[in-house]
């Protein structure tokens, strides 16, 4: 086998257009590509800033309902100062809470897929 990185991970959205809002401007995901497929579809992927692994919002599968990913972990340097800037852009965060791995809180997207943002444990250890 010659699998070597994950590429892309498909989160189902009902509204590309709203998610791309909340992915770039809320979590500050950068944008990557935002293209036309075929008739009434958009390949719209964002990514981390520097990460090779990008995160495609999907309306076309419909083994996977919008609001159905659960446990998108993504990975923060400042568990806390990210909570602080989430509730200040009205969203509902629970956390941070410790665990033996780390610190982490979780959010949901606007059509409920949840999302961990993980960080280190305090002190950083």
């Amino acid at each position: 086998m010659g699998i070597d990185s994950i590429q892309i991970v498909s989160v189902p959205v009902s509204d590309q257009e709203r998610a791309k809002s909340f992915y770039v401007d809320v979590l500050g995901l950068r944008l990557v590509r935002d293209n036309p497929m075929e008739p009434g579809r958009r390949w719209v992927e964002v990514a981390p800033p520097g990460s090779p692994t990008g995160i495609t919002l999907v309306t076309w599968f419909p083994t996977m309902p919008p609001g159905s990913l659960k446990g998108l972990v993504l990975r923060t340097g400042d568990v806390e100062a990210d909570a602080a800037r989430l509730r200040a852009a009205g969203v509902a965060v629970e956390g941070p809470q410790d665990a033996p791995w780390g610190r982490f809180l979780t959010l949901d997207d606007p059509d409920g897929n949840g999302i961990v943002l993980a960080g280190p444990p305090p002190g950083g250890g």
